[in-house]
């Protein structure tokens, strides 16, 4: 079966475009979708396809689960990330005085692996 991504889909008008991971565009109404089936865009689907009159049609659509990434599920609460934000203004702003007298900080390898650290947890 083909896969690809929803590329559009209206509930209202009752159809979407699925972008298949060849390229092509194709049509599907919410009736080959399964019961209560709302895809987002964007959303990973499996569907199988024919050629109708007007293009490809897909027959039958079923919603694949994106996985969950590694890193969002071990990435700290937002409370939990107060307090390093806070920590980490102060020594930037250390680091900034330090600039302005125009050197360096010293523990400025520290200074970067605080900051890709924050990242990725901002990343994730």
């Amino acid at each position: 079966m083909p896969t690809g991504k929803v590329k559009f889909f209206s509930q209202d008008k009752g159809f979407g475009y699925i972008t298949g991971d060849d390229g092509r565009d194709v049509y599907f109404p919410a009736s080959v979708l399964p019961a209560g089936a709302r895809p987002r865009k964007g959303a990973p689907v499996e569907y199988s396809v024919a050629e109708g009159r007007r293009g490809l049609h897909a027959l039958s659509v079923e919603l694949k689960e994106a996985p969950v990434s590694l890193a969002k599920a071990a990435r700290r609460e937002p409370e939990d990330m107060v307090p390093i934000i806070e920590d980490l203004i102060r020594l930037l702003d250390s680091a900034s005085t330090q600039l302005r007298r125009g050197r360096y900080p010293e523990g400025s390898p520290r200074i970067a692996q605080a900051l890709r650290t924050l990242a990725s947890e901002f990343d994730a």
